[in-house]
């Protein structure tokens, strides 16, 4: 593992949209500005998909299910999303981003990773950069964004949620290193709970007990994720930013506060991974052949059920009726599912000219 002497310094900065979804439904609804919305389905198996400011103030969150946060909340109001205008407001993000740098690579719909080290304006300052793109955004969309500005990958992702909603930050290679010691590991972007579970039983509470851990030891409990674990707990991330990268799979999964045992709850967990790794492949011009559904028990042991198609996936509503069909013949589980998990694989680019794919008879 290198030292931060001999890693060239880059300039890193992850834009995120701020509420993404509920946003774009008060912008083009004015009825419903400032007031507490949420983007998903009311019905009684229902899961909140984005929720706005307003609405999180009741604590209403996304992956929550609908009468949870009807619950917290009673004046929610429920909009249904409408993912072919998300899709479009992404894509006159991304022509904002191309106008400062080729090296933008997306995460969802709503969030992208750009390297500005050497762009397009001849700037040199990244934060002014960052602040010219907020504003373009602002200008072309109505929408806000947040952005974080950093040396790698990692912190630019931390960065860009300090200063949230419509905000930025930056961490210098200088206060790097100790920002990420006093860090919660369960902040750590890319550590999920039930790692962040493991690092608590192993006494890892926040960046610096991980700091103090050998790479040895790292790699012993956390496998070929232990490399980057030791990397991020020093500021270290030397990942790059790669753009029109067509990934073997996408997924998503989910660790439960409690064991499932009903087919409904399940359900609802699953909504948002599922949009989660559709939004990945809609940002990136992905067509999906496989879906992979992942379960795992109380007991540890795990389960995964798989259905190919011929032709890749041409809506979100395919990818759920797949998830469905698969998760059904589970029910009755034989024990209670701590974890499920969805994943996307036989990828490739979509081209300019595909044509969308019937809807799916299942």
């Amino acid at each position: 593992m290198n030292d931060m002497s001999s890693i060239p310094v880059r300039k890193i900065i992850h834009v995120d949209m701020d509420a993404y979804y509920a946003s774009v439904e008060q912008r083009d609804n004015p009825e419903l500005r400032g007031k507490p919305i949420a983007v998903g389905g009311s019905a009684a198996r229902g899961v909140v998909a984005a929720a706005s400011y307003e609405a999180r103030a009741y604590g209403v969150h996304s992956a929550m299910p609908s009468v949870t946060a009807k619950r917290k909340c009673p004046d929610l109001i429920f909009v249904p999303p409408r993912f072919d205008v998300y899709k479009a407001v992404s894509q006159q993000i991304r022509a904002i981003f191309a106008e400062y740098t080729p090296l933008i690579e997306p995460l969802s719909l709503d969030e992208a990773y750009l390297d500005v080290t050497n762009n397009l304006k001849g700037m040199e300052i990244a934060t002014e950069i960052a602040l010219e793109i907020r504003a373009r955004i602002k200008e072309v969309t109505g929408l806000n964004a947040s952005a974080g500005i950093s040396y790698n990958k990692f912190l630019a992702k931390m960065a860009s949620d300090l200063n949230k909603p419509n905000g930025q930050a930056v961490i210098t290679p200088r206060n790097g290193p100790a920002f990420v010691e006093a860090l919660p590991v369960k902040k750590f972007h890319g550590v999920g709970p039930a790692t962040a579970e493991k690092m608590h039983r192993l006494g890892i509470d926040t960046g610096g007990d991980l700091k103090r851990q050998t790479l040895e030891f790292l790699v012993e409990h956390f496998g070929k994720s232990g490399p980057y674990f030791y990397g991020i707990a020093r500021g270290i991330d030397e990942r790059q930013v790669k753009p029109n990268r067509v990934r073997k799979s996408v997924g998503a999964e989910d660790t439960f506060s409690h064991d499932l045992h009903a087919y409904g709850p399940a359900r609802e967990g699953l909504q948002p991974l599922i949009e989660k790794v559709w939004g990945y492949c809609e940002a990136n011009a992905i067509g999906a052949k496989t879906v992979t559904l992942k379960v795992k028990y109380a007991d540890f042991n795990q389960i995964t059920r798989s259905k190919t198609i011929p032709a890749p996936l041409a809506a979100v509503t395919d990818l759920e009726d797949i998830v469905s069909l698969l998760l059904t013949p589970i029910f009755p589980p034989r024990k209670g599912i701590r974890l499920l998990g969805v994943s996307l694989s036989s990828l490739e680019r979509r081209t300019s000219g595909t044509e969308p794919q019937l809807r799916l008879a299942l």
